[in-house]
């Protein structure tokens, strides 16, 4: 539904360019910086989280309980996850348009 009139002062509705008051044009970006976002502090902390365990959890004689290596590879899963979850984020949005 894209609606717009003849006056250069009014929004076009329904489009991602917006006309400001003075002519310039301007393009609306739909995805925020990375560390802008909440998934970025949710990463850092369970990062933080999960490198602090293997130091409170100790290793038994039997090998049960929370390793370094088992951190480690957490912290890997975790960032792959995050960078798919920026990957799927930024996939929708458009590139960036120059100025005409």
């Amino acid at each position: 539904m894209t609606t717009s009139t003849t006056d250069q002062n009014d929004a076009i509705i329904g489009s991602r360019a917006v006309v400001s008051r003075d002519g310039d044009r301007r393009v609306a970006r739909e995805t925020k910086p990375s560390f802008k976002t909440t998934e970025l502090i949710v990463y850092v902390l369970s990062v933080l989280g999960v490198l602090i365990a293997p130091l409170v959890v100790d290793v038994n004689e039997d090998g049960q309980g929370f390793s370094a290596y088992q951190g480690w590879f957490l912290v890997t899963l975790l960032t792959i996850g995050y960078l798919i979850s920026r990957g799927l984020a930024k996939s929708g949005s458009p590139t960036r348009l120059a100025k005409p």
